[in-house]
C-alpha cells in the first residue's frame, strides 16, 4: 500500500505494471478491502489496476481525493470500475472530471433514485434467519470494534450473494465516521434529485453490471441509466449478488463482460 503526504492523494494498491489503466473504487462509503480481490484478479489477467482507498469524509474531498489518486497512478483518461457506493462516486467524478474517465462500469450500484431504495434493507434482513439479524442489528450499532465490523461484513454478504465462491480480501477496514458523514450527504443528493443531474453530465461510455440476487433492485438502476443516459449499457447477470467476482455461478459471466466494457 502507498501513502502519499504530499498531495490530497492519499492511500492506494496497484497490481501489474504502472502506471494504470483502470482503477477499481471501493464501496462503503467509509470501506475499503471489498474490491480488493476484484482488483488482484484483473491484475492476474494482465491489466494494469489501482485500488484506490478514500479517506475524506464530504462527497466533494472524496471526488477530490479520487480526481488527484488517477492523476498521480493512472496513464489517462482511465476506465473507471465503481462497486456500490464507488459507483456512485465513480459518475460524480467523471460528471466533474471528464477528461480524466475514458468510460465508467458500474457494478452493483445502489439505486439512483430513493423510490427504489426502500426496499434494499428489508430484503438483506430477509434473506437472514431471527437470530442472524439480531446479531447484524448488534454488530453495526458499534463498529468502533473490528471484531464487530468482520462479523457485520460477514452476515450482509450471506445476505447479498447467491453461492458464494469463498473470496476473501486480505484485509477489511471500516470507518463509521467517514460512513455517517458521507452517506448522509449521498442521500440527500439522491433524494434531492441531484444524483440523477450529475450523472445526466457524464459523457463517457457507461456500462451496469447488475446481479439479479442483488438485494439492491436492478430497475433503481436499470431505468434511472435508461432515462439519462440512454446509450448507456445495462447487463443482468443471472444468480448473482452484490459482488459478481465472488459468485460461484456468475464469476465467468461477470469477468467477460466486465473485460468487454473495459476500454
Amino acid at each position: 500500500m502507498v501513502k502519499n503526504t504530499a498531495s490530497v492523494s492519499a492511500w492506494f494498491r496497484q497490481y501489474g505494471k504502472t502506471p494504470s489503466q483502470v482503477a477499481v473504487v471501493h464501496g462503503g462509503p467509509g470501506g475499503a478491502g471489498d474490491v480488493q480481490p476484484l482488483a488482484q484478479e484483473l491484475g492476474e489477467r494482465g491489466y494494469r489496476v489501482l485500488e484506490p482507498i478514500q479517506t475524506d469524509n464530504t462527497i466533494a474531498g472524496q471526488i477530490a481525493e479520487l480526481a488527484a489518486q488517477v492523476e498521480q497512478a493512472c496513464q489517462r483518461p482511465v476506465c473507471l470500475i465503481g462497486w456500490s457506493w464507488g459507483a456512485w462516486l465513480a459518475c460524480l467524478l467523471a460528471a466533474e472530471h471528464p477528461t480524466l474517465v475514458s468510460s465508467l462500469i458500474l457494478v452493483g450500484s445502489a439505486p439512483f433514485e430513493q423510490r427504489h431504495a426502500a426496499t434494499v434493507g428489508q430484503t438483506r434482513l430477509s434473506r437472514l434467519s431471527e437470530y442472524a439479524q439480531a446479531e447484524l442489528d448488534r454488530t453495526t450499532a458499534n463498529l468502533g470494534d473490528s471484531e464487530n465490523v468482520r462479523r457485520m461484513a460477514e452476515l450482509t454478504e450471506a445476505a447479498d450473494t447467491y453461492m458464494a465462491r469463498g473470496t476473501r480480501p486480505a484485509e477489511l477496514v471500516f470507518d463509521r465516521t467517514i460512513h455517517e458523514a458521507v452517506w448522509a450527504e449521498a442521500k440527500a443528493l439522491r433524494s434531492s434529485g441531484g444524483l440523477l443531474k450529475r450523472l445526466a453530465l457524464v459523457c463517457c461510455p457507461v456500462t451496469a453490471l447488475h446481479g439479479d440476487h442483488d438485494p439492491h433492485p436492478a430497475i433503481g438502476v436499470e431505468v434511472p441509466l435508461a432515462t439519462v443516459l440512454p446509450h448507456a449499457d445495462f447487463i443482468l447477470l443471472d444468480r448473482c449478488g452484490h459482488k459478481p467476482w465472488n459468485e460461484a455461478y456468475a464469476h465467468e459471466a461477470f469477468f467477460e463482460a466486465l473485460e468487454n466494457a473495459i476500454r
